[in-house]
């Protein structure tokens, strides 16, 4: 699998779910307005969450092994088995959990419990969104970039079609019911296409439960637990802090601002996600290591930053084409954050060794320090510049993380031998 193919299906799966989604935000920013953008801002962030925790968080995990035992039939079995039935447990008792407590979450999340069915509903198809991510990760590990490509554009299709009907009818509550139900359905059709590939067979999943295998995603568990906690509450926080100094528009215009530059710099995180993940998992070397990594700065860089210029200098169509008038204030937002964008991705390139070789530790300690540098930076530079001091500490949390990367990894970076 090179960096260049997977490169051109994460352009098709980017492109699709860049498209659909900001045809749905700008659907969401007509009919709620920056309000309406910064509440379904906090529920994706809650979703994020859950879906983690409902299928163990052993996605990356399966992505791993599924590519270090792809020539070895009896290990893939024992893995996918092992990852069916932590799916199938944890998606169960985190679906109960939402219904029984579907009114405080809403209370956490929204400050009120209006939306507490949007949560019931997820708690009971989350089973569902938990296979589908399986099955995914699966697909990813084997190298089937093609059927990922089609699940994943299906994906934003649906979640297009679902957005844009259900928030005309129903506002607020639509969205909220299109962020639930569009990954459920799509299991459906992953699970149809997973059942006609040529490797497909029912021995994949019914094996022991194994308890060596559950060891080792446990360490990928921890990792993406951890970032499911760090970053999604990161954002709340900094949601609520904007939301109590500056007012609920200011936190719809971060969250505006939040999804452009997650929007444009998909095909680069969809690349690294499907590419090198495997990739560095199957090297040795540390020469080996080392030119790949280069190889993807030579390659992504150049792309990202001039991703970064033209966005900057169309930030005013951007912002008139994607939402309404009534988000021009946003436009003091955008040099910081793509400057932010710009260094996060010089970071996650080197930042993606630590999750191929399974370094645990390190991982926690990072994604720790940096979520909390990240509120504490917001604080203090929303205090000086008001509204752009949350892009402003956005750069600056990740100029930092450049330099940690760089002295983790300087022994391979800088030496010639290995």
């Amino acid at each position: 699998m090179k960096l260049l193919k997977t490169s051109f299906f994460s352009a098709v799966i980017t492109f699709i779910r860049i498209g659909s989604g900001f045809v749905a935000g700008k659907a969401v920013a007509i009919f709620t307005g920056p309000a309406g953008v910064a509440l379904i801002g906090a529920f994706t962030n809650f979703i994020g969450i859950v879906l983690t925790f409902a299928n163990g968080a052993i996605n990356t995990g399966v992505v791993k092994y599924t590519a270090e035992y792809n020539d070895d039939e009896e290990k893939l079995k024992v893995l996918f088995s092992t990852a069916f039935k932590i799916s199938i447990c944890c998606s169960g008792f985190f679906g109960l959990v939402l219904l029984l407590l579907a009114p405080n979450f809403s209370n956490w999340i929204f400050s009120i419990d209006t939306y507490v069915n949007p949560i019931r509903i997820l708690g009971l198809t989350i089973v569902f969104y938990s296979l589908n991510s399986l099955l995914i990760s699966i697909l990813n590990g084997r190298g089937q970039i093609k059927t990922y490509t089609i699940v994943n554009t299906i994906g934003s299709i649906i979640g297009l079609l679902f957005t844009v009907v259900l928030v005309y009818y129903y506002k607020i509550n639509g969205a909220l019911y299109a962020l639930v139900l569009a990954q459920s359905i799509v299991f459906f059709v992953t699970a149809t296409l997973i059942v006609k590939s040529s490797w497909f067979s029912w021995s994949y999943f019914n094996h022991a439960f194994d308890k060596v295998i559950a060891i080792k995603l446990s360490h990928y568990s921890l990792m993406a637990v951890v970032s499911a906690l760090t970053v999604p509450v990161s954002q709340i926080i900094l949601r609520n802090m904007l939301i109590d100094k500056l007012g609920l528009d200011s936190a719809g215009y971060w969250q505006g601002m939040m999804r452009i530059s997650d929007g444009y710099l998909m095909l680069v995180t969809t690349s690294l996600s499907t590419y090198y993940l495997p990739k560095l998992s199957s090297l040795k070397t540390n020469r080996e290591l080392r030119n790949e990594i280069f190889r993807g700065y030579k390659i992504i860089l150049p792309v990202v930053f001039m991703g970064c210029v033209i966005i900057y200098f169309l930030r005013f169509f951007i912002i008139k084409t994607l939402y309404t008038p009534d988000f021009y204030a946003m436009e003091k937002l955008f040099f910081w954050q793509l400057l932010g964008d710009f260094f996060k991705m010089v970071a996650w390139i080197l930042g993606y060794l630590i999750l191929a070789k399974s370094m645990t530790k390190l991982f926690v300690i990072t994604e720790v320090l940096f979520c909390l540098s990240y509120v504490m930076l917001g604080y203090l530079f929303v205090s000086l510049y008001n509204l752009s001091g949350i892009s402003v500490a956005f750069a600056v949390n990740y100029f930092i993380y450049i330099v940690v990367m760089v002295l983790i990894f300087k022994k391979l970076i800088f030496e010639q031998n290995g």
